[in-house]
């Protein structure tokens, strides 16, 4: 039987829970345990799917498919797993499951109640990823503890640890410990009360994590002890890290890891952090940098585009750089603008998106980068509007679209697949999740992967169309991934540009810190001589 671990989180949001129980996995999975984490969303959209970015950061999508929080990407490039769709649940899962059973028949005319009909789907939810070999589940609740909308998962973990034994169920709570502006004097009350909110449901915390952005004295770290009934070493400072990575190094010296592993009773070894501690310090003493221009329509929320952030700070390290975004809207781009929007930038990438807003100010910078013969990297629409601009400038396929933006253009390059006539913009089938991919060997996406068969994840519905892959090949567009069958194309280069790149997958999904994304490895690499070259030539004119 698993072990579990429940993280909450209190006083305010945006602590970094996720980031504590992904840490922790970490910690746990070093010291030799198979380790899984899931995360409990109390909003009632069924996923994020159809939220604004602006609502809820980006769509994390797995591998079989489904659309998450971002949370989840925290949680696989920490523990380095692949995660399902038994990871990611919303409240709107756990009443729409609850009610179509309700519906058929299944609860035979009883009275439908959140107990404990809605807090056994809740555990259902739990006790899914117990499949016998997994050593520890960790379950991260989002919101805040006293939420209303969070009371079920509260009352739902509390009969968790009833059902397996409270010897086998760990409770840590993330709190904030508060600095009076002005003298800078910590506060522990917020904290207390925060507990003593869970104490009201029946959970008392074993663990208190306490976010804080100074080192918190001995005098309060034991006033919490005392005032929250835990052992002093159970107070676990959390302190701002400089580098993200670096969270579960500071961790592992507060003893995080070892107290769980003493509360739950499990003799496994020390951790092994010498590879992790080796990459936090090979980020941190980068010796270069470079600027690449980020063009999307959500860029005044970072979180819209985490992963792409995230896989940018995987493939600096690994090229011994620092890499600065140079966030870009779209919406407000133009041929015109763009050679005072992107100058100087030694890379651009155009991420993925739905929707026509900022279309034409993507399809810009597509035009920049090729015409300046500047590192161009497409993902998902990315690649597609590099596909509409090639059409249109270079093809001479004047007006070229996708018909997600135009449905009635003479030239659709982008267009629904046949099987996929009549779906509608917000409904029907997308292809997501994890599809295979045939490259060229002696392409550039198949010199930085390394093999001629790979898997990438996707989310989208519109296609390359295959009416038009004679013209736009005779015309210099080199087609050097396509899916095994031959028949969806997945990949697109320019092979007389120094790199440019479109793909219909999103790579940033596997980066992993300790192991960068070829493409984006690649990427940044080309990034670089670029910026090497804008440098001599600097030099040279002076």
């Amino acid at each position: 039987m698993a072990r579990h671990i429940f993280v909450t989180g209190g006083v305010v949001s945006g602590l970094g829970k996720g980031i504590c129980a992904a840490s922790l996995g970490r910690l746990l999975k070093q010291r030799g345990l198979k380790v899984t984490i899931q995360k409990f969303d109390p909003y009632f959209n069924v996923d994020p799917g159809t939220m604004n970015p602006y609502q809820h950061g980006e769509v994390f999508v797995t591998d079989d498919g489904s659309e998450t929080d971002l949370d989840l990407g925290h949680y696989e490039r920490f523990v380095d797993e692949s995660l399902t769709e038994n990871s990611s649940v919303s409240s709107g899962k756990i009443y729409w499951n609850v009610l179509n059973r309700e519906r058929s028949g299944d609860y035979l005319g009883r009275t439908v109640q959140i107990i404990p009909h809605i807090t056994d789907e809740i555990k259902a939810r739990v006790y899914v990823l117990d499949d016998g070999e997994t050593d520890v589940i960790i379950t991260e609740l989002g919101g805040t503890v006293g939420d209303i909308e969070s009371q079920p998962y509260l009352e739902a973990i509390r009969q968790v640890a009833r059902e397996r034994g409270r010897d086998n169920c760990l409770f840590i709570h993330v709190s904030l410990i508060v600095a009076i502006p002005g003298s800078d004097e910590q506060k522990s009350k917020p904290t207390q009360h925060s507990v003593k909110e869970l104490l009201s449901v029946g959970i008392q915390p074993d663990i208190l994590v306490c976010r804080s952005d100074g080192r918190i004295s001995m005098d309060v770290r034991n006033k919490i002890a005392l005032f929250c009934n835990v052992p002093p070493d159970c107070v676990i400072p959390n302190v701002t890290a400089q580098c993200l990575y670096e969270v579960p190094l500071l961790m592992a010296q507060e003893r995080l890891d070892e107290v769980a592993c003493r509360k739950l009773g499990l003799d496994v070894p020390e951790p092994d952090l010498r590879e992790w501690r080796a990459m936090v310090e090979r980020t941190k003493n980068a010796s270069r940098t470079v600027e690449i221009a980020l063009v999307g329509k959500y860029v005044q929320l970072h979180d819209a585009y985490l992963s792409i952030v995230e896989a940018f700070a995987h493939a600096g390290t690994e090229n011994d750089a620092v890499v600065k975004i140079r966030w870009v809207d779209s919406d407000g781009l133009s041929d015109a603008a763009a050679d005072d929007a992107l100058d100087g930038v030694s890379g651009v990438l155009v991420p993925g998106g739905f929707g026509d807003r900022g279309i034409e100010g993507k399809i810009s910078a597509v035009r920049w980068a090729r015409e300046n013969r500047v590192p161009f990297f497409g993902i998902c629409l990315g690649m597609q509007m590099a596909v509409v601009e090639f059409a249109r400038s270079v093809a001479g396929l004047e007006g070229a679209n996708s018909t997600e933006m135009n449905e009635r253009t003479q030239y659709p390059v982008i267009d629904l697949m046949p099987d996929q006539i009549g779906i509608t913009k917000k409904g029907g089938t997308m292809r997501l999740g994890k599809y295979p991919c045939v490259l060229e060997k002696d392409s550039r996406a198949g010199a930085a992967y390394g093999e001629a068969e790979i898997s990438e994840r996707h989310r989208h519905r519109y296609e390359f169309n295959n009416e038009f892959r004679e013209k736009l090949s005779e015309k210099g567009l080199r087609l050097v991934g396509l899916s095994p069958n031959g028949n969806l194309v997945e990949v697109v280069e320019l092979p007389d540009h120094p790199w440019f790149v479109g793909v219909q997958f999103h790579p940033c999904l596997k980066s992993r810190p300790n192991r960068a994304h070829p493409l984006f490895r690649a990427f940044v690499a080309a990034s670089l001589r670029q910026a090497e070259q804008i440098k001599k030539y600097e030099l040279s004119n002076e």
